[in-house]
């Protein structure tokens, strides 16, 4: 047969049968009564029917014989107008474009090209297209949560609607149990945790270790154990079973099932299924180290994030932390309470009550990650030097020595307060290491700065601190925060400073109020100054003395309260 694929066939009216006769690809002449007027050569081996004075249509297939019979009933084409689009079909096994070219008297000269190689590469390079986008979508379904069980959903869910009828997706192994999630076409996937041998079913051991997959051929669909086909499914005809590739191991296997009635994977399939499953199983390996950083991250963060305060000895303690940024939960500023029975007190200390209770609210240099790292360090070395914690300077001191013979660069500020109440009266003793002054608010409104003073911890090889005493009457209420709420930029403008004048102000208005209501006020207050900006961590601990029906018995305001 001979054809010429890559040339176009005439369409001047001008064309003669000795062209036509001598054309290098199939051409037949159609007269006005439907016969065939001309066989050329290549045509009479294309269609062994033809020859001249033959109908057409005993002759062709019969989408010519359509094609020429809607090309006579149209319109007649003028001289210059463009031949219309060529005909389709197979004949045989290869496929052919028809090409009606108008001649005189009626009749009709009906070119045809073999496309067969031109039409198998548009196919496949539709396939091709649609498998990428595919892809592509399931990548962006697969990545668009980090939830484990999620992503095993939308794995069985993709596969089952367009690898598939049916798919199972089978975690790792548990103990002796897997995590499985199972789908039909058309249906919703369903999860479930099962007890299960996977050497029941011919390679899915060797894929739930990362092996590569045994060809489907080799895998007798009448083996799979009840538990691989969705419920409802039916017969299994053919099986691939692949794993779900992870970094360094396999996040899983993919099981995908077709009825008995649906033709069997070919092997073009079962590779598009490899590149499907390799990007299925990077989503469900990020999506469990994801899970796995995060419960690392909450049993850390549960013993770096500030403690929730209560009454202790019937002194209200109250306290509020807010990070620098939402990213974060933790930081560098922090605050703790510890009950310090008194020296030589036995075990029952705490219940028979006398004992101070040491407050410590401290700032680490810079925020972040790095900056709770050093916070926890902090906290700890504290913990353990609680027998201590009558002489404040001594603590500092230790600390001071424990953070310079770490690798850290960082220092901290502190401001340490032991409290106790004594005969109806509550009374604190007051020490900065660095840090802003504590600010004690009295009953009538007015607000004290204590004035204690000393040198930051972890910067210098000594450290000096002074310690000053105060007391709170009824209601009054000692309030220790971090340099985060003063130097808040906000306002109007978002550059202006909290600044301590407007700290004042707003813990005069807290005049008698609880604890707790005064650093929800205090941290509102903070919020709507800052409004959308950014902002350094900021925390706050308040400390109010027990109310009583006579708020004088503790007597005395203004100065001459500390005493060094």
């Amino acid at each position: 047969m001979a054809s010429s694929p890559g040339r176009s066939a005439p369409t001047s009216r001008s064309v003669t049968g000795p062209a036509c006769a001598t054309a290098p690809c199939p051409v037949l002449v159609v007269d006005s009564e439907g016969t065939l007027s001309l066989v050329n050569q290549a045509a009479a081996v294309l269609f062994p029917g033809a020859r001249i004075g033959a109908e057409l249509s005993a002759a062709v297939p019969r989408w010519i014989t359509t094609a020429h019979r809607r090309f006579k009933t149209g319109e007649p084409l003028p001289a210059s107008a463009a031949p219309p689009a060529p005909a389709d079909g197979a004949v045989g096994d290869r496929s052919f474009a028809a090409h009606p070219t108008p001649l005189d008297h009626g009749d009709v000269a009906w070119w045809f090209i073999d496309d067969t190689e031109r039409r198998t590469a548009a196919e496949a390079l539709a396939v091709e297209r649609g498998r990428t986008r595919f892809l592509s979508l399931a990548s962006n379904a697969l990545l668009s949560s980090l939830n484990v069980d999620r992503c095993m959903a939308v794995t069985a869910q993709l596969a089952a609607e367009h690898l598939a009828d049916g798919a199972l997706v089978i975690g790792p192994a548990s103990g002796r149990t897997h995590d499985t999630v199972s789908c039909a076409r058309g249906a919703e996937p369903r999860a479930a945790r099962l007890t299960v041998d996977p050497s029941e079913l011919p390679g899915l051991a060797e894929a739930l270790q990362g092996f590569p997959p045994l060809p489907s051929r080799w895998v007798d669909p009448a083996l799979a154990p009840s538990w691989v086909v969705p419920e409802g499914f039916g017969t299994v005809g053919s099986m691939v079973v692949t794993p779900l590739p992870g970094p360094g191991v396999a996040a899983g296997a993919l099981v995908l099932l077709r009825h008995g009635d649906t033709a069997a994977f070919d092997d073009n399939e079962e590779v598009f299924a490899r590149l499907f499953a390799a990007r299925a199983g990077a989503a469900m390996s990020a999506a469990r180290l994801y899970a796995e950083q995060t419960s690392i991250t909450e049993t850390l963060m549960r013993d770096l994030l500030p403690p929730a305060l209560h009454h202790i000895d019937g002194i209200e303690f109250a306290g509020g932390y807010r990070p620098s940024g939402d990213d974060h939960r933790i930081g560098g500023d922090f605050y703790d309470v510890h009950r310090t029975p008194p020296p030589g007190a036995g075990a029952d200390a705490d219940e028979a009550g006398g004992g101070e209770t040491l407050v410590v609210l401290g700032d680490v240099c810079g925020k972040g990650l790095d900056a709770a790292v050093l916070t926890g360090k902090i906290r700890n070395t504290l913990q353990a030097l609680l027998p201590m914690a009558s002489d404040h300077r001594r603590i500092l001191r230790l600390l001071n020595g424990a953070l310079l013979n770490s690798h850290h660069a960082r220092f901290a500020t502190l401001i340490l307060a032991s409290v106790a109440r004594h005969d109806g009266k509550v009374t604190l003793r007051l020490t900065s290491a660095g840090h802003p002054p504590p600010l004690i608010v009295r009953g009538d409104g007015t607000v004290e700065e204590v004035p204690t003073r000393g040198t930051l911890v972890g910067a210098l090889p000594e450290v000096e601190a002074v310690t000053l005493r105060a007391e709170l009457a009824p209601g009054e209420t000692c309030v220790l925060f971090t340099d985060g709420f003063t130097e808040a930029k906000g306002g109007p403008l978002g550059d202006e400073l909290f600044g301590e004048t407007r700290m004042k102000r707003a813990l005069s208005d807290c005049a008698g109020m609880p604890a707790e209501a005064i650093v929800e006020r205090m941290q509102m207050l903070a919020a709507q100054w800052i409004g959308g900006g950014r902002h350094d961590d900021m925390a706050l601990v308040a400390i109010t003395a027990p109310r009583t029906n006579h708020l004088s018995a503790v007597g005395g305001h203004g100065p001459g309260r500390y005493t060094a």
